[in-house]
């Protein structure tokens, strides 16, 4: 049974690929918070996608997944944000980031180790980010307030995450 408003097109069991699609924000929310559920410590989360098309929103949908109540906006101007649920929370955004020097100062890898991190924008860190992971590439729709999401997992902790949140109902 698929949950209402969003659907998960496919899941390619070859690759652990999967493709979502949701139609407004709060589905983009609900599609965040089903995934907020499933992370735990260490889990990495990259958020790549042009401007507009949902990071934030989808970001502040798994806040909501591991109990954090406080409002969650986007880090661009102050890098990070730090949010305390069932685990901490590292919303890290690098659009803004010109020099892949500045990633080490932040010592991002440290926060991981601490929580769940979410990393908006991540090919500016692209040479230091980790091997393993989430990797969620988010596109316009052919609808307006339409984005689709596709998943592309890194180790086994990406495909399970993938493959539970292709499961769960």
């Amino acid at each position: 049974m698929q949950a209402e408003g969003w659907y998960a097109g496919f899941v390619n069991p070859a690759v652990g690929t999967g493709e979502f699609v949701t139609r407004s924000e709060e589905e983009t929310r609900s599609l965040g918070e089903r995934l907020g559920r499933l992370l735990r410590k260490g889990d990495v989360v990259l958020l790549s996608g042009d401007l507009g098309t949902g990071k934030t929103c989808f970001t502040q949908g798994i806040a909501r997944g591991l109990g954090i109540e406080s409002p969650v906006n986007s880090p661009s101007f102050v890098l990070m944000n730090e949010y305390q649920g069932r685990e901490r929370l590292f919303h890290v955004d690098l659009y803004r980031i010109e020099d892949v020097e500045e990633l080490d100062e932040l010592g991002l890898w440290d926060y991981a180790e601490q929580g769940v991190l979410v990393v908006e924008w991540p090919e500016r860190g692209a040479d230091i980010l980790p091997g393993e992971g989430l990797v969620i590439e988010l596109r316009y729709g052919d609808r307006e307030r339409e984005r689709r999401f596709h998943f592309v997992p890194h180790g086994e902790r990406g495909r399970a995450l993938v493959a539970a949140l292709a499961g769960a109902t």
